[in-house]
């Protein structure tokens, strides 16, 4: 794996990589914290957020199905199915001008300076790679450090999807640390178990 210029994206989908690699073979259809979707369709719907970064940032194909429209069906491995989405994004970031104010992203507000764009899509992957870790009984990949890093854009993509793609969100615990507090300003419960 080639680093990009972005360690934040880099870290969302290293923690990605590992969920899905710690996802043990009956436990493609186990239900998620998002939501009414299995790890499968999380899987699917997370590869297809990422093409849809690439693809807003580079004019390449986006997803060939609707991200929020999952089958829960995997054609071939889910390995190279995550590994394809994840170059797609890691390249087009990697050509992303650090001083742009004005990087094309998939969802409200449609454009962001070039750091909350990464970030954008760094979240996308984070969270959805605690969904696929907690589902499946693994440790969360989303550590303190790695949400408190992204904790910055959620000003500016969640609350324009309120009630669509981010429930309410939860107060923190008392003492819940910044990968908690991340997870329930998304609208997650940070202690889910299924």
């Amino acid at each position: 794996m080639s680093a990009s210029p972005w360690p934040v994206l880099d870290q969302a989908h290293q923690a990605l990589r590992t969920a899905v690699a710690g996802v043990p073979s009956d436990g493609w259809q186990r239900p998620t914290p998002a939501g009414r979707w299995t790890v499968a369709q999380v899987l699917q719907h997370v590869a297809a957020d990422q093409l849809a970064y690439a693809a807003r940032l580079t004019g390449g194909p986006g997803p060939d199905h609707d991200p929020f429209d999952l089958s829960g069906i995997i054609e071939g491995s889910p390995a190279e199915l995550l590994e394809a989405a994840l170059a797609a994004s890691a390249a087009a970031f990697a050509a992303v001008d650090p001083a742009d104010d004005q990087v094309p992203v998939p969802l409200p507000p449609y454009t962001l300076p070039a750091a909350r764009a990464v970030a954008a899509a760094a979240l996308d992957a984070a969270v959805h790679a605690w969904d696929i870790a907690v589902a499946t009984g693994r440790p969360s990949p989303l550590t303190p450090a790695l949400a408190k890093a992204l904790r910055p854009v959620t000003d500016d993509v969640v609350e324009p999807l309120r009630g669509y793609v981010y429930a309410s969100p939860i107060e923190p615990a008392a003492g819940a640390d910044e990968a908690d507090a991340l997870l329930n300003h998304l609208g997650r419960r940070a202690d889910w178990s299924g």
